[in-house]
């Protein structure tokens, strides 16, 4: 049997609480619009039975993938789930109308196949037109006849929804989104339905665009998408705490290096802690020597190099930490845009690269 101790030494806390107030302050940012919590990528690292279950006042759920959606469908989710990537074939085409998912469509051959195969039940569906990401999406020139097929069609549901995705919204005031915004004007203008324009940081920055739909992400987690602010300076709050344990302490002397490569040699005497988080664990390899980290609540910094199991920490502000003292290494009190400037990164793949190695609770 495995000791307590040992299961304990990093760990995930969701806190429902602040996806809770963050869902809340989503609707004062825009208290008009529908609100399609994305929740794909495992909700972002927080688990996605989880945080759908905790957030049922959402007016829709956007996952990646249909198997995503499934998950959803089987733990008895029952809002409306709108696939990003909708369907490929008509084995999947199928297997959206089994569980009655939301279909987005970005490409002429999904809408082929849509007339070619008998329906056995309406299929939700939402236009995406591309202004400019040039991912997935009808060129402008090409979406007005999507868009007449989709609505000629009597087993697609009306109204349906038109959306594009900004490439650099989470650039302020950057030219190409007011070309983007525009593109899209222009070609809906005459179009019955609904629209979606806004994620994360356009529903900050663009409130005229809000439209019908608003599709939040990185917000519900408390995490800001602007590489210059933090969640908390939009009044959320940290949904996700990583944490972990110093597992040694130790008297260091001045010269010592630390760590592969010795990249950091201690500049005197000195006491450190070797705490039990690596990159096997999620925590980025790249962070540089400075990064912070809370120990018992106050701020040391990352010294070396990230290993696979092991970060060392300079304990001069906690000279009487002790093997077995709590660190936090992202989320309360620790806001993971920190980590991810310091990491080259961005909070996003912070929060969805914790590995399954490390347990996670909620409370």
């Amino acid at each position: 049997m495995i000791p307590e101790t040992f299961k304990m030494r990093a760990c995930v806390q969701i806190d429902i609480s602040a996806l809770e107030h963050n869902f809340a302050q989503i609707k004062k940012i825009a208290p008009s619009a529908n609100v399609m919590a994305m929740i794909k990528a495992n909700a972002y690292g927080h688990g996605l039975v989880s945080v759908a279950k905790a957030l049922p006042q959402a007016n829709a759920f956007g996952v990646a993938t249909i198997d995503e959606a499934i998950a959803l469908r089987q733990a008895g989710i029952q809002q409306p789930l709108v696939v990003m990537s909708g369907f490929f074939d008509e084995a999947e085409l199928t297997c959206m109308l089994d569980y009655q998912l939301t279909a987005v469509i970005h490409h002429f051959d999904q809408i082929q196949l849509l007339q070619q195969t008998s329906l056995s039940s309406p299929l939700g569906v939402w236009l995406k037109i591309d202004t400019g990401m040039r991912r997935l999406g009808f060129l402008p020139e090409h979406a007005a006849s999507a868009h007449q097929a989709l609505l000629d069609h009597p087993q697609v549901k009306k109204p349906l929804v038109v959306m594009t995705h900004l490439a650099c919204s989470d650039q302020r005031n950057h030219p190409h989104t007011v070309t983007q915004i525009a593109q899209f004007n222009q070609a809906v203008a005459s179009w019955p339905g609904l629209r979606s324009l806004a994620c994360s940081a356009a529903m900050i920055d663009r409130p005229q665009i809000h439209a019908d739909w608003v599709r939040p992400g990185i917000l519900l987690y408390g995490i800001s998408p602007f590489a210059d602010q933090t969640g908390l300076m939009f009044g959320l709050k940290p949904a996700m705490t990583l944490m972990a344990r110093l597992i040694s302490v130790k008297e260091v002397c001045k010269g010592d290096s630390i760590g592969y490569g010795a990249t950091w040699v201690c500049p005197k005497d000195m006491k450190i802690g070797v705490v039990s988080m690596g990159y096997g664990d999620g925590y980025p390899r790249h962070a540089k020597s400075g990064t912070p980290i809370l120990v018992n609540g106050q701020r040391c910094t990352l010294i070396g190099r990230v290993s696979m199991d092991l970060i060392t920490v300079d304990l001069k502000n906690q000279p009487h930490a002790k093997r077995g003292d709590p660190v936090v290494l992202w989320g309360k009190g620790l806001p993971v845009e920190e980590i991810a400037a310091c990491a080259g990164t961005i909070g996003y793949e912070l929060v969805c690269k914790v590995t399954t190695r490390v347990p996670v609770s909620s409370v």
